[in-house]
């Protein structure tokens, strides 16, 4: 019972992995798709390696809380498991939590991008294995409501 609890709980925060959003620059948006995108020009000055912090939804503390829950109810007697159940819900939750934030978790990069209008912007994005970027490269900015992309 114990394991096949702690094999749920695993299961269900490493499916957070699937619902966190790529950041990348060449991911999009279902709403992106099909609209139109400012582009500007812009030369690389900085490069800068950054983490992106994970997910913080109630999904890996409520899964924690609830595996915890269990967990701790099936320690002792009557009282004692009520008891139980309650501190293991606590450190579930918050183990989960812990969890969802550490599995979603992403490298990135900080650019730092003179404008072609001399202004100097400052852009996050995850770091993706398709794009190579360097301090002096000539790119593009991509402007789409509230989302700026960098790629060549």
């Amino acid at each position: 019972m114990k394991n096949s609890l702690i094999l749920i709980f695993l299961i269900s925060v490493l499916g957070l992995a699937g619902c966190a959003s790529n950041l990348s620059g060449e991911s999009y948006s279902r709403a992106e798709a099909r609209t139109v995108q400012q582009v500007e020009y812009g030369v690389i000055e900085s490069l800068r390696p950054v983490q992106i912090e994970g997910t913080k939804t109630p999904i890996g503390s409520g899964a924690g809380a609830i595996v915890g829950g269990i967990a701790g109810s099936s320690v002792g007697g009557r009282k004692t498991g009520q008891v139980m159940a309650v501190i293991g819900a606590v450190a579930g939750g918050l183990a989960g939590a812990a969890i969802e934030e550490g599995v979603t978790r992403t490298q990135g990069v900080e650019f730092t991008i003179r404008m072609e209008d001399g202004r100097t912007v400052a852009i996050v994005q995850a770091l993706s294995p398709n794009e190579r970027f360097s301090v002096g490269d000539r790119v593009r900015v991509i402007y789409s409501g509230q989302n700026t992309r960098v790629a060549h």
